[in-house]
């Protein structure tokens, strides 16, 4: 929101949510069944054709968002380094509804204006003439409203909204308070109502038109160089008639100079282009692939979970997972992402962040859960595991952390294997077990002398019950072959291990595997604790159930902007915050399979470097 928001800043339909698109539904029908029942000559292609147009405009504005973020994520050619926060990914959630304008403004003038709208399919003359007219009158007159609107009066009631975002995205390019995008629409109908008047109009001039102002404007946000050298080289006019990503980045930061929308060739005449826009787009055109210090390496969980990704959506990535009914429409997106998952795939990068010194990335390897339990998967994901490990150490990376299946204990036992036979490489690998069972050790509430231990018994169960029975907390389990387990790990857990049939213990560590008939047979106000790698599913409303592994990250971790997984905002999982770390204290050692690390002197360090454990929620 601006300093000192002015009239009509609000969208109308801002309480609306995603039901804001129910807006458009009444042209979309009434443009479909006109074309269905009138006769030929009759129909008006144009009307029919917008709601397939905006559609387009939403996945034309999506794909620049998820390259945006993963070229910036990989580093090579990126502008600015400064971080975006969720503050900003809530600002910009808006960034649809000049779209559902677009529509609205298209549906009412094809209902008044029917004839002037019913247009040719196409014109090549037509379509040249509202480009031309774009790049005359209208950008002349959009660079004199610009700089307008860096008046003090105008800026603090709507445009400081738009600059409120240093770091520029995609969907940054069209935030701006309601009056302010209706003075934008405004001058850009100036090409199209001009070829209406003439006779000129057409549906590709017009659809072209507005397609070529949403790439500008996406290109424009992306905050990384996109124009190649040498096409200025080959002809040297064009640095007046298209700007760069960088040039627009410089009036982000700079504020007083590159005021232009895509032309600079009215900052050049009228003196406002900054000094350093030649210097900063060399320089982002050199800038190579960053080289992590910390690779956390996840995968995807449920189908819609790509949707979740920060490469996705920005409105889904920055809240905790969950599953969201209109995804439904996406299915055959979704489709066909988990058919290609099947056939190929190979870890890619999906977000970075920066702690301290340390260069952070998050890679993702393309297979579901579904694809982690199947047997006949696990050796192709343990390959693209190694793959992905033998790419960091390239890298440079120091350590690597293993998110979500990828530490399970199987993977996990093959990473270790893995690392034997490579001597060669430096990197580290960790799945963060040691700090899981810290800070579920330190989850338990301290009067506690006995826990009930149910699920299944993993790495986690045994290093965690052998950390309880060492400070004298009586661990009850319930199952024979369970208790024999435990003491095969340890048999000095004798003393504090019992096997009982008791269930009214207030305190329950639970792994994989709790059915919902075991937690109803937990007393009223029991405390779940979970040492797995999924959440519980909370059956008990009397009950208190706490997260699964994972500690609050500090402020000093920043471009964090995107949640991971079901954690809440600026909350990571005990294995990522591990391989930090790990790292940061120089600890040149691996933790997976079956080597395990000091739990005190692991969560010792965690609270050093600022990461807190969460609260338990009642």
């Amino acid at each position: 929101m601006a300093s000192k928001p002015g009239i009509l800043s609000d969208w109308p339909w801002q309480s609306m949510g995603n039901f804001k698109y129910g807006l458009l539904v009444p042209g979309a029908i009434y443009s479909t069944y006109s074309y269905i029942t009138k006769a030929e000559n009759e129909r008006n292609l144009f009307m029919f054709l917008i709601f397939p147009f905006l559609v387009f405009r939403l996945v034309h504005y999506q794909l620049w968002i998820s390259y945006s973020r993963y070229r910036t994520a990989k580093g090579n050619n990126r502008i600015l380094d400064k971080s975006i926060d969720f503050d900003q990914v809530d600002r910009e959630r808006s960034w649809d509804d000049q779209i559902i304008l677009n529509g609205i403004l298209f549906y009412g003038a094809g209902i008044v204006l029917k004839d002037q709208f019913n247009m040719p399919f196409f014109k090549a003359d037509g379509t040249l003439i509202i480009l031309l007219l774009h790049w005359g009158p209208a950008e002349f007159l959009y660079y004199w409203l610009h700089r307008a609107l860096h008046h003090h009066y105008l800026y603090a009631r709507y445009h400081s909204h738009h600059h409120s975002s240093i770091v520029t995205e995609p969907n940054t390019s069209f935030v701006h308070p309601m009056a302010e995008v209706l003075s934008y629409y405004g001058l850009l109908l100036i090409p199209t109502l001009i070829s209406v008047y003439i006779g000129k109009a057409n549906i590709v001039g017009v659809f072209t038109y507005v397609t070529v102002i949403d790439f500008l404007n996406n290109m424009g946000h992306c905050n990384f160089e996109f124009i190649p050298k040498w096409a200025f080289t080959i002809f040297p006019p064009l640095k007046y008639i298209v700007y760069t990503p960088s040039f627009h980045s410089l009036h982000h930061t700079q504020f007083r100079t590159n005021y232009t929308l895509f032309c600079p060739l009215y900052d050049y005449v009228y003196g406002t282009v900054d000094k350093s826009t030649d210097t900063v787009y060399e320089t982002a055109l050199k800038r190579e692939a960053e080289s992590p210090d910390v690779v956390h390496l996840t995968h995807l969980t449920t189908p819609d979970s790509i949707y979740h990704l920060p490469l996705g959506f920005p409105s889904l990535s920055s809240k905790p997972q969950a599953s969201k009914w209109y995804l439904l429409f996406m299915w055959p997106v979704t489709f066909w992402s988990v058919l290609l998952t099947w056939i190929f795939g190979h870890a890619f990068i999906s977000e970075r962040n920066t702690f301290k010194k340390l260069k952070l990335q998050a890679w993702v390897v393309p297979k579901y859960n579904m694809q982690y339990f199947s047997k006949w998967q696990r050796e192709t994901i343990s390959k693209l595991i190694g793959e992905a490990i033998e790419d960091a150490d390239k890298k440079g990376a120091k350590v690597m952390s293993l998110g979500l299946l990828n530490q399970h204990e199987e993977f996990s036992r093959n990473v270790e294997l893995y690392m034997k036979k490579n001597p060669h490489l430096k990197i580290k690998v960790v799945d963060g077990s040691s700090l899981a069972a810290a800070i579920v050790l330190n989850s338990i509430p301290k009067e506690t002398t006995h826990v009930l231990l149910r699920g299944r018994i993993s790495k986690d169960a045994c290093i965690l019950v052998q950390a309880l029975c060492q400070k004298g907390i009586k661990v009850l389990t319930l199952q024979e072959d369970e208790y024999k387990k435990l003491l095969t790990y340890d048999s000095k857990l004798e003393s504090n291990l019992v096997l009982s049939k008791r269930y009214d213990v207030k305190v329950w560590l639970v792994g994989d595997g709790v059915t919902e008939k075991e937690q109803s047979k937990a007393p009223k106000g029991t405390l779940f604790i979970p040492f797995s790698i999924f959440p519980q599913k909370k059956v008990r409303k009397d009950c208190y159930y706490h997260t699964t592994p994972a500690m609050e990250a500090p402020k000093s971790l920043e471009n964090l902007h995107s949640c991971e997984d079901w954690l809440p905002r600026r909350v990571m999982s005990a294995s990522r915050v591990a391989g930090i770390i790990h790292a940061s204290e120089g600890w040149d050692v691996n933790e997976c399979g079956g080597t395990i690390f000091s739990i005190d002197k692991v969560w010792e360090a965690s609270l050093e470097n600022g990461f807190r454990p969460l609260s338990i929620s009642t």
